[in-house]
């Protein structure tokens, strides 16, 4: 009576996260994009560098909104889902309808964005901890969140060169973490099924 089996089998949250792992991919490729922007075009001026973070906010908060509500069916909740994505969503609107902030509005308003983000990416990655395996990579993910937010916020004045490579860096770590995180659920759905 022994089970050599090297996957968990799908809970309801996983299965909604892996019927949709393609929305993943899309926050993560969004996210690698923003980042190589910032690297390609260190000479970007604020309202340039407002106008990326606007587009990639908004972009992941449909990402994440689209996820909770093709998962709405399943009998798990996916509140902090929806809470990312409305954070995220807001964030791009703030940026756009006030394009004329200063730096150091910017850098406090993107650090609080990454900050409150990340914890939201803890909690759902350690709701996720029975039903996947190496949970601790959706956890890396959002500490990464986390750490760079509070990094920014120690640290506003930084000068505005740093901060895009900062940003830029940021976004590339955290794209290809989702975007491996979408590769390993759509595995773990053709497994399962």
């Amino acid at each position: 009576m022994t089970s050599n089996t090297s996957h968990y089998a799908i809970g309801p949250i996983l299965r909604v996260l892996s019927e949709n792992w393609w929305l993943l991919l899309l926050r993560g490729i969004c996210a690698v994009i923003f980042g190589i922007l910032a690297f390609v075009w260190p000479g970007l001026s604020l309202l340039t560098l407002v106008i990326l973070f606007g587009v990639y906010a908004l972009l992941d908060g449909f990402f994440t909104l689209i996820a909770a509500v093709l998962g709405r069916h399943q009998a798990t909740p996916l509140w902090w889902l929806i809470i990312a994505g409305l954070i995220s969503v807001a964030a791009g609107i703030v940026t756009f309808a006030y394009p004329q902030v200063t730096a150091l509005v910017l850098v406090i308003f993107i650090g609080s964005w990454a900050l409150v983000r990340g914890a939201f990416e803890i909690i759902g990655a350690v709701r996720l901890r029975g039903e996947i395996q190496r949970e601790w990579l959706l956890i890396a993910a959002g500490m990464l969140s986390v750490l760079f937010g509070a990094a920014i916020l120690i640290n506003p004045g930084a000068g505005a060169l740093a901060l895009v490579w900062l940003i830029g860096g940021y976004a590339i770590l955290f794209g290809l973490s989702m975007i491996w995180l979408a590769l390993r659920l759509r595995k773990e759905l053709k497994a399962e099924g």
